[in-house]
């Protein structure tokens, strides 16, 4: 199988955070061609130079190859690129699989924040996704997960149900 990791690349904590997932991924699904946009010298070594059309295609071709897309979707906002691209992905009808580790998603159910948030809409301890982003990764036969293990066995069980369905 082939796959694609979506995450910005330019800060060091994204390029740990990749090579943190890459790592996991590689070593726990025997076989898998992840294509990691940062590990792309061609297009990314910054004291070279690629146009945004080299980019542009570069990526599009690996996203067009990929039977599906992992995507990090944490961050103030999801990174426009990942954005971009899990449009471009979610129009191949393959399947996402997002991972989103705020740890603002916990809490959900503290009844103090939900009713400080009613009273005062700027008392908002919760996290924002843009949800036309979210719906398209909700659409396919991917899913969200908070850490990089439930990514990990997400991706592990939907491999596992294709082997089955092919079978």
């Amino acid at each position: 199988m082939k796959a694609y990791l979506a995450n910005g690349l330019f800060g060091m904590g994204d390029r740990l955070l990749n090579s943190l997932i890459a790592l996991e991924i590689r070593k726990e699904i025997e076989g898998i061609k992840l294509y990691v946009p940062q590990e792309n010298d061609s297009i990314n070594d910054k004291s070279s130079y690629a146009d945004s059309i080299k980019i542009s295609k570069a990526d599009m071709d690996r996203l067009k190859e990929s039977d599906f897309l992992i995507a990090v979707i944490d961050g103030v906002e999801i990174d426009s690129g990942v954005a971009a691209e899990i449009g471009a992905f979610y129009m191949l009808d393959r399947p996402i699989f997002a991972l989103y580790t705020d740890v603002r998603q916990q809490g959900r159910d503290n009844k103090k924040k939900i009713q400080a948030l009613i009273h005062d809409g700027t008392e908002n301890q919760f996290m924002y996704r843009n949800l036309f982003v979210i719906g398209l990764i909700k659409q396919t036969e991917g899913n969200i997960y908070s850490t990089i293990e439930e990514l990990v066995e997400g991706i592990k069980d939907y491999i596992e149900t294709i082997k089955n369905v092919n079978a």
